[in-house]
């Protein structure tokens, strides 16, 4: 529940009592510390899947004491053979978390031996009405969970063996043949207990099944959309299948790369030149995002982002302009903040090229086009701390940016072309 305090107008949370907020971190500290045996040592991805075991034969153990104290309680010497059975099986369960140590499938196979033989007990005290045999069918779900589907053989073994259980149990036990003659209302007592175990534990089986798809999914989507554009994205989740490529008649592309990067990594060592090139791309990163442009790849100290593609705008030019300039003062930044001498060459080209995913492992979104090969040469010709445009970034910018004009510089392919320096935006 929130409260606004009216003197500073601002949200107080109400919370729990001092004791019951320690009494749950205790039981939270217990059930971690009770997930956490035997695993150490096991990959990330197998210790979760133990965590659940061992959570679950907890759960099996505290259940399964308790109902056997109940039967000890109740005074009826009848009971006796079913409080043994139900403290042997607390007992073997018990140890699933230390059979760990063996095999990762050790514990898990103990928990299902220990619940099909006790399983079997219980019906022949009580008949098939009791409520055991149905509890065979959480075995149709429940080893999933327990091995994981890759074991898809060892899964359907023991799916095959509860059927056979539960058919054995329900045929061979009826209840005239049970060894204790109950009371109708302790049989439906039974009976709904075990109904109500079976589709608790099927419902908690199926919904961890839906959530790791679920997380799965959006991890995976998540790759998808910081490697690709999400218009790209979304239209490979309609159709998996399709060739992603485009042909767009103008659009714009910027090359950017770090000056003196490579001299001066050889001094820092391998993690300040890493943590340091993180840093400039993140900003680099933010930029874009900010500017609403796309971020092609980067290429060791080297960044290429483009604009209008893939979802055409007309101004295009504009916005990567104004990245340009932006990250040239990013870069100035970043050296004042870190004591290093960094500089960044820019070259920028505009027209029409084409966009597509190319690749089958690690596929990357790319640009193709006379203006990507006139960006790049572009920025190899550039002078450190400045934007180098070609003439139709000239002509698309002239009206909201000062340019100063460079003159004929030799382009490798092309020959000799017309070049300026992007300067600032106009007031």
């Amino acid at each position: 529940m929130t409260i606004i305090d009216r003197q500073h107008q601002q949200p107080r949370t109400r919370l729990l009592p001092a004791p019951i907020m320690a009494a749950l971190r205790a039981v939270r500290s217990f059930v971690r510390s009770v997930a956490s045996l035997g695993i150490a040592g096991y990959p990330p991805d197998i210790q979760r899947r133990l965590k659940i075991v061992n959570v679950f034969s907890s759960l099996v153990v505290v259940t399964t004491f308790i109902y056997a104290v109940q039967l000890w309680a109740s005074g009826n010497k009848d009971m006796m053979p079913v409080v043994y059975i139900n403290l042997a099986l607390a007992f073997i369960v018990s140890l699933v978390p230390f059979m760990h140590r063996f095999n990762e499938l050790a514990g898990g196979l103990l928990l299902v031996f220990a619940e099909f033989v006790a399983l079997i007990g219980f019906t022949s005290f009580f008949g098939r009405l009791g409520g055991a045999p149905l509890q065979y069918v959480v075995a149709a779900a429940a080893p999933f969970v327990i091995f994981e589907a890759r074991r898809f053989w060892l899964i359907v073994a023991i799916v095959f063996a509860a059927l056979v259980l539960h058919l054995i149990a329900w045929f061979q036990f009826p209840m005239e043949a049970a060894q204790v003659q109950a009371e109708e209302q302790i049989i439906s007592s039974l009976y709904v207990q075990g109904a109500v175990t079976t589709f608790g534990l099927i419902a908690a089986c199926v919904y961890y099944a839906f959530s790791l798809f679920e997380r799965a999914k959006a991890e995976t989507e998540s790759v998808l959309r910081n490697v690709l554009p999400d218009s790209v994205v979304e239209r490979l989740k309609a159709a998996p299948g399709e060739t992603i490529a485009d042909g767009f008649s103008d659009a714009s592309v910027l090359f950017a790369d770090i000056t003196g990067f490579v001299g001066m990594a050889r001094g820092l060592g391998p993690e300040k030149t890493v943590a340091l090139l993180n840093k400039l791309v993140r900003a680099f990163d933010e930029l874009a995002e900010h500017h609403g442009v796309e971020k092609i790849k980067t290429i060791g100290d080297a960044y290429m982002v483009a604009s209008g593609v893939p979802i055409p705008r007309p101004d295009h030019a504009h916005a990567l302009a104004a990245m340009a300039l932006d990250l040239v003062e990013a870069v100035k930044a970043v050296s004042a903040a870190e004591k290093v001498p960094l500089n960044v060459r820019v070259g920028m080209a505009s027209g029409p090229m084409m966009a597509g995913i190319i690749g089958k492992n690690k596929f990357s979104y790319d640009v193709w086009g006379d203006p990507v090969n006139l960006a790049s040469r572009l920025e190899q010709s550039s002078v450190p701390g400045r934007v180098t445009i070609c003439p139709s970034c000239y002509a698309a910018l002239s009206d909201a940016f000062l340019i100063e004009p460079r003159g004929l510089i030799e382009i490798k392919g092309v020959g000799a072309q017309e070049s300026w320096f992007l300067i600032s935006r106009k007031a």
